[in-house]
């Protein structure tokens, strides 16, 4: 089943423009003219510096190991970046769930910090396809690996702020978070038994069909293996409180090798995080090194596995591992690639531009909603505490 929430098109007061926005995240003009910022809209600049205060490091620490991203300047509108894309139009997909989390703990206040920033000074008007992972969305590869994200927390079962909802309304933080970017006027996606990574790369290739250059704004490091001269992605550096640009030039520099390739040495070494295990397990000797030198010699697993089924390629223990665990490498490039069979079609609205003029006011509710929860639940703990 897929759930979309299609964005409601209806303007709030302060209506804002994307340059307004620029002025608001410099907290100063570009020239010597003073700019007058409305004031609901300096209490969403601040809510959402407090916000970041509360990021941890650790959320996106994968990701924070990648060399060569280009850093965004606070206000920058990226004119360059739609140059690199040749002419073509941009489409943003948001990965909704990892942006929950500050290290590794639920937080609606880390959503709210980098949405903000993305709206701000990333995405602009341009169109944005909000995705989550649906319901049981882990049981086909949990089905081939009973260990995969096995230890991942749910954060929207979690989370109690959730159930206090904009208006006295009782929801859950997830419910929350798709009425906060449905009202900035984001279609959001949720396709049962499906994770998102799956969803955006279905829909990457029929965007790819229109003609658009694709930016998908995500931590996850799993979405590398969708770059190309017109796929880029965009990722939160928490150090830094910035979105940055990833693309196919910072990848070979950083790999010196196609992007398939890093897929097919994560299958051999496998994958900590999502809780699939390396051939090491196996073979101990068949370490990074001896992975890499036949990767790069062959090009991917699978043209790696097919010769080492008729030929020597590499060393003894290498040779008996490749053919002797062959199933199970290929068993985790079934877990590890993303597919691209999910049922769900792109539709005409979702690349429509934009509309901004939400953006100040929905976000500065959504922030005050945090205050009052927080203030609200120090205040019942030190009641029973002193109780």
């Amino acid at each position: 089943m897929v759930e979309v929430t299609v964005a409601a098109w209806i303007s709030h007061v302060p209506c804002l423009t994307p340059n307004s926005f620029h002025s608001i995240s410099n907290g100063k003009s570009r020239n010597k003219t003073t700019k007058v910022v409305p004031t609901s809209t300096k209490a969403w600049k601040i809510r959402t510096a407090v916000a970041a205060a509360s990021c941890s490091s650790s959320v996106f620490g994968s990701f924070n190991q990648t060399v060569g991203g280009q850093v965004l300047r606070e206000g920058e509108c990226l004119e360059k970046y739609k140059k690199e894309g040749k002419g073509k139009k941009r489409v943003f997909f948001l990965d909704v769930n990892p942006l929950c989390y500050a290290g590794n703990k639920p937080s609606l206040q880390s959503f709210g910090h980098w949405v903000s920033l993305f709206f701000s000074q990333v995405c602009l008007t341009d169109p944005v396809i909000a995705v989550f992972d649906g319901d049981n969305c882990n049981e086909l590869r949990r089905r081939l690996l009973p260990s995969y994200k096995a230890h991942r927390r749910k954060f929207f079962l979690q989370s109690t702020i959730s159930k206090k909802y904009v208006r006295g309304q009782v929801g859950r933080s997830q419910q929350l978070i798709m009425d906060v970017l449905r009202k900035c006027n984001v279609p959001v996606l949720k396709v049962e038994g499906n994770e998102a990574d799956d969803v955006v790369a279905t829909l990457v290739d029929q965007v790819l069909e229109r003609g658009y250059h694709v930016v998908i704004a995500s931590p996850d490091k799993d979405f590398k293996q969708l770059i190309s001269e017109n796929v880029q992605i965009v990722m939160p550096l928490v150090e830094l409180k910035r979105w940055s640009f990833y693309t196919l030039k910072h990848y070979m520099a950083q790999y010196n090798c196609d992007p398939q390739s890093d897929l097919s040495l994560r299958c051999i070494m496998g994958d900590e995080v999502d809780g699939v295990p390396g051939i090491q397990h196996l073979v101990p000797g068949f370490g990074r090194r001896t992975a890499l030198k036949l990767l790069k010699k062959h090009g991917s697993l699978e043209n790696l596995l097919n010769a080492a089924s008729v030929r020597t390629v590499g060393r003894q223990y290498a040779q008996e591992a490749l053919t002797k665990y062959a199933d199970y490498l290929r068993r985790n490039y079934e877990v590890l690639a993303l597919r691209r069979d999910v049922d769900v079609h792109l539709q005409e609205e979702w690349l429509l531009e934009r509309d901004t003029s939400n953006d100040a006011n929905v976000l500065s509710n959504f922030f005050r909603l945090l205050e009052e929860t927080n203030k609200s639940t120090r205040e019942s703990r030190s009641n029973f505490s002193n109780g």
